[in-house]
């Protein structure tokens, strides 16, 4: 598995970009990450949020209610800071701190693992989330990353996302 590093996560998060979201484009994405993760026989529960609102939720057979709590404290994660998941987990790895030590936040309620990242509009900013838990951490960010950038390059676009 690939090392991350906050510079790898700021890449990221700059090139994995929407110049829209629609709720259809939420529905789109969701079945394009469960489609591949079936393809891969991957066990994962899926969630997009937009402003607050969730517009996707699928949890595959094999996942549990833990998985969804996952979900919510790493989105919490993302909403609070505006970064993925995984950059604040480097960020916390390169001070040598846990999220609570440093952010004085709980753990049961934030969790800087890797599998959640920004749903970010070019020139608005940060409107949501896009997460995944199921995996290994390390997985779960691979896998919404490159499902994001593959999202973004192919026609399985939406019209609204390539104008």
């Amino acid at each position: 598995m690939a090392q991350f590093t906050i510079e790898s996560c700021i890449a990221e998060e700059a090139e994995l970009q929407f110049p829209a979201f629609l709720n259809s484009d939420a529905l789109k994405l969701g079945l394009f990450i469960l489609r591949r993760a079936q393809k891969e026989s991957k066990k994962i529960a899926i969630d997009i949020e937009r402003h607050g609102q969730q517009l996707f939720h699928y949890a595959m057979e094999g996942t549990t209610p833990d998985n969804d709590q996952w979900i919510i404290r790493k989105k919490n994660v993302v909403k609070r800071f505006h970064k993925s998941s995984m950059h604040v987990r480097c960020i916390l790895q390169e001070a040598g701190m846990d999220i609570e030590s440093k952010y004085f936040l709980s753990p049961r309620e934030y969790s800087a693992h890797g599998g959640s990242f920004p749903l970010i509009i070019k020139g608005v900013g940060v409107v949501g989330t896009i997460t995944v838990s199921g995996l290994p951490q390390e997985e779960d960010h691979a896998l919404v990353v490159s499902c994001l950038r593959e999202f973004l390059q192919t026609a399985e676009v939406p019209h609204s996302i390539v104008d």
